[in-house]
Order: structure tokens, then sequence, then C-alpha cells
């Protein structure tokens, strides 16, 4: 059974740092790849970083470049997505999700999917 679960958000006010970790299990960061989406309410699913076993360097959004750094560890199966510099509109709910091999644009072609964790940012 393959599971995703997300860690780290909370409230942070703006300018300061927030670390969220993927935790996978069921797949292997060798064979997948692992990226963020953010949602944040009455806007559609926007992806942020994206980390891959094939690919030399992760995918960041232009919206973080910068800021938001993606890594993943492989002995602890786990993707973090380090966010620094956070700004209002970054508040959402973080979702980290699954697709095999590479990173791909749409949200619509990610196989598994976590809960989700809320990030809000104060001004």
């Amino acid at each position: 059974e393959v599971q995703l679960a997300e860690s780290g958000g909370g409230l942070v006010q703006a300018g300061g740092s927030l670390r969220l970790s993927c935790a996978a299990s069921g797949v292997t960061l060798d064979d997948y790849a692992i990226a963020w989406f953010r949602q944040a309410p009455g806007k559609e699913r926007e992806g942020v970083a994206c980390i891959s076993h094939s690919a030399s360097r992760p995918y960041i959004a232009d919206s973080v470049k910068g800021r938001f750094t993606i890594s993943g560890s492989n002995n602890e199966n786990t993707v973090r997505l380090q966010m620094n510099s956070v700004k209002t509109e970054d508040t959402a709910v973080y979702y980290c999700a699954a697709v095999r091999h590479n990173c791909v644009h749409g949200y619509y072609e990610y196989e598994y999917w976590g809960q989700g964790t809320q990030v809000t940012v104060s001004s």
C-alpha cells in the first residue's frame, strides 16, 4: 500500500521559515518523482516543486524560486520542502504527490497523494 504523509505545516509570520516533510511508504525515491503542490481557497492547485532520481536538478516554480528548496533522502524515503522568506500569498494547503519516474506538470498525472498540511503565513 502506498502512503504519503505530510508534516511540518503550521502558522508562521511573513519572512519566516518552515520545513515540510513528505514521508513515503510503498514507493521509493529511486522509482518515483515526488512533487509538492499547494492549493489556496478559491484557487487552482499549483505545482511548487518536484524532485526525481532521473533529473539533474529539481523543478522549482517561478513563484517560489529563490525562497523554497526541495530535497530528498533515499535513506529516509522522505522529501522535504524548505520554505524561507515566506509571504502571505504562500498560505495554502500543501500536498505531496508521487508519479512514476519523472516529474510532470499536470497534477492530474500524479498517482498518489498525501492528505495535505495547512500552511498559514501571517502578516
